[in-house]
């Protein structure tokens, strides 16, 4: 039993006529005729009487319409929904990103996605590097912006972008006029610390212990968006990516006499088809660090 011998059953039903069902159909009459009698050799049964004139369903053809026209209406339906996953009428898109990247370049590449593809929802995680692996690992997430390298043998990474790392200081404060500032000028100057689990935490702590001394933390154990409202409010500085800082707003960014820098790329399990919906989004990605605005702010990588 083929989906096409349905269709022209159904239409010979509702016709009541097998000329004007090829007429709807636009197929051959004879085509028409043909199939039905396949169908009803399948089905060892007569579907339709056939009178001079018109045709009338048999008791086999009464019982298989209610039938027939569930499974084309259960087919359609399915047909739209594939075709509106296809097009990016629907869906859903699952992203993480590290809160520097949630901070500045999320917000304005969802804003485009979204605007491109409204009826998509999206989901999105923020966390760091090592808690985003585990969710892409457990199927959680269908892309994630990382920091690299990574080394995973179950996830496949793409390079986008290196972040420089820099100083965060209110307009106020003692160095916020210097153009550079070397690591060893922290010693003794407060300074507001990320919770533990963050690379950033890492990254201040090895280079302050490179340059001989301990950092004396002002604040301990931040998130993304308090370390900034921290150190603008003047209670301490702060190593952060230099995208986070917005042009014109209450924090200077110094850089660093020593260079410190981190790479950002996608990430997404290798054993896992990429959903059209991921692949659009990743390119809204790209689009976007290719304007003007991103070039300033960012190296590609």
């Amino acid at each position: 039993m083929q989906t096409h011998q349905l269709r022209y059953f159904v239409a010979v039903a509702e016709q009541r006529h097998f000329t004007h069902a090829a007429r709807d159909l636009g197929v051959a009459q004879p085509s028409v005729s043909k199939q039905i009698r396949k169908l009803e050799e399948e089905l060892g049964a007569p579907l339709f009487h056939r009178m001079k004139g018109n045709v009338a369903l048999t008791p086999a053809g009464e019982a298989l319409l209610p039938w027939a026209r569930r499974v084309l209406g259960d087919l359609d339906a399915a047909t739209v929904e594939v075709r509106e996953l296809t097009e990016l009428r629907r869906g859903r898109l699952a992203l993480g990103a590290t809160p520097s990247v949630s901070t500045s370049l999320l917000p304005r590449a969802l804003a485009r996605f979204h605007a491109s593809y409204p009826g998509v929802e999206l989901v999105v995680r923020e966390a760091g590097s090592r808690d985003l692996v585990a969710a892409l690992e457990e199927g959680a997430l269908d892309l994630a912006l990382v920091i690299l390298p990574l080394k995973h043998e179950v996830l496949e990474t793409t390079p986008l972008f290196k972040e420089e790392l820099v100083l965060a200081v209110p307009p106020g404060h003692p160095l916020a006029a210097r153009k550079t500032v070397a690591i060893a000028d922290l010693r003794g100057v407060p300074l507001v610390m990320f919770r533990e689990g963050y690379d950033l935490r890492a990254a201040t702590f090895a280079a302050c212990r490179r340059a001989g001394f301990e950092p004396t933390l002002a604040v301990d154990g931040a998130e993304m968006d308090g370390v900034l409202r921290m150190a603008a409010a003047g209670i301490g500085v702060a190593i952060v990516p230099s995208i986070v800082i917005e042009p014109g707003g209450p924090l200077r960014a110094a850089r660093l006499a020593q260079p410190l820098s981190r790479t950002i790329g996608f990430a997404r399990r290798r054993d896992r088809r990429l959903a059209r919906a991921a692949s659009e989004f990743q390119a809204t990605i790209w689009e976007l660090l290719g304007t003007r605005e991103w070039t300033r702010r960012v190296t590609r990588a």
